[in-house]
């Protein structure tokens, strides 16, 4: 009886001293590109001590050009990554099971923008932009769909291309290449701007993933990440201009070119984002319907080679 006793003793300290070895890790997060507006509410977060009243200690590294965010959560540098839905099927599907532990983004927000005023969907055979690191997994489904035959010309992080005249159309981020544009002269309108969320192609894009190995023996640490991280996007978009605040020390801490305003475009437009069409809220959650929509058009046009559920990704 003693024995068993003990033995029970035993197994309860190992797990107790297992729990708390998990709390007092620190989680590295690592948003999937540089400091901007993009990544406020995980700014907020740290900067107003919300991690630290969740218990949660947290380190927030930028991916670098040599070191994308995927590669740092493959190789165990990180802990936590932010991908867009469709990313994540594609990472499921190559072996590597992630868990979404919170979901910001409720709408898609890419968009293909013509040169010289012309519609995207006219320009077969066109030489169209799109990100060297991913992001246009859509784009590409809809220029198979629709028998675009567009011909992909890979860029780093800018629109330098696009306004050289070296392409007939590129893709952007509402949010991001689109200002930039803007900012160049690049004349928008409802002709030469196709915004994929208004052609049934409108999947959610950024959430938080962890690898469910690491989110299995941590789920105590990673739903307080969540929850603290979900407070510093409510305070956000509460206190748009504090958060902007916060959002320019990290974008000079990380000498980020960019200005003020282009981060409060960033910013309102990613807030606006998070609001599902719907049920006009701010939701956070990962939507069922919009993982099958995303894995169906992958499965479709050869992305993916087989369906990934919505339960493969949720906790």
């Amino acid at each position: 009886m003693k024995q068993t006793l003990y033995l029970l003793l035993f197994i309860a300290m190992v797990a107790t001293s297992q729990t708390m070895s998990a709390q007092n890790e620190t989680i590295v997060f690592t948003p999937q590109w540089t400091a901007q507006a993009q990544f406020a509410g995980y700014y907020v977060a740290e900067a107003k001590g919300f991690y630290r009243e969740a218990g949660v200690k947290v380190r927030i590294e930028h991916p670098s050009a040599t070191q994308p965010a995927m590669s740092r959560l493959r190789n165990n540098e990180c802990q936590a990554t932010t991908l867009q839905v469709c990313q994540a099927l594609e990472i499921i599907d190559d072996g590597i099971p992630l868990v979404n532990i919170l979901q910001t983004s409720m709408n898609n927000a890419m968009v293909i923008v013509s040169a010289r005023g012309k519609d995207p969907l006219t320009q077969k055979g066109a030489k169209v932009g799109i990100w060297s690191v991913g992001f246009g997994q859509l784009a590409i489904c809809m220029s198979i769909k629709d028998h675009l035959n567009y011909e992909w010309v890979r860029f780093a992080q800018n629109v330098n291309l696009f306004v050289a005249g070296a392409l007939d159309a590129t893709l952007a981020m509402s949010y991001n290449e689109y200002y930039q544009l803007v900012q160049a002269g690049v004349q928008m309108t409802d002709k030469n701007v196709y915004r994929f969320c208004d052609h049934g192609y409108n999947v959610q894009e950024d959430g938080v993933y962890m690898t469910r190995e690491y989110y299995s023996t941590h789920k105590d640490q990673a739903r307080r990440f969540a929850q603290a991280s979900r407070k510093g996007w409510e305070w956000a978009a509460a206190h748009p201009q504090e958060a902007l605040d916060i959002v320019m020390q990290y974008v000079d801490k990380n000498h980020i070119a960019t200005n003020r305003v282009m981060q409060k475009l960033m910013l309102d437009d990613v807030l606006r984002l998070q609001v599902d069409r719907e049920s006009k809220k701010r939701e956070f959650r990962l939507r069922p319907d919009m993982v099958q929509l995303a894995s169906r058009l992958m499965v479709e046009n050869q992305m993916l080679s087989r369906e990934v559920t919505f339960k493969e990704l949720s906790e």
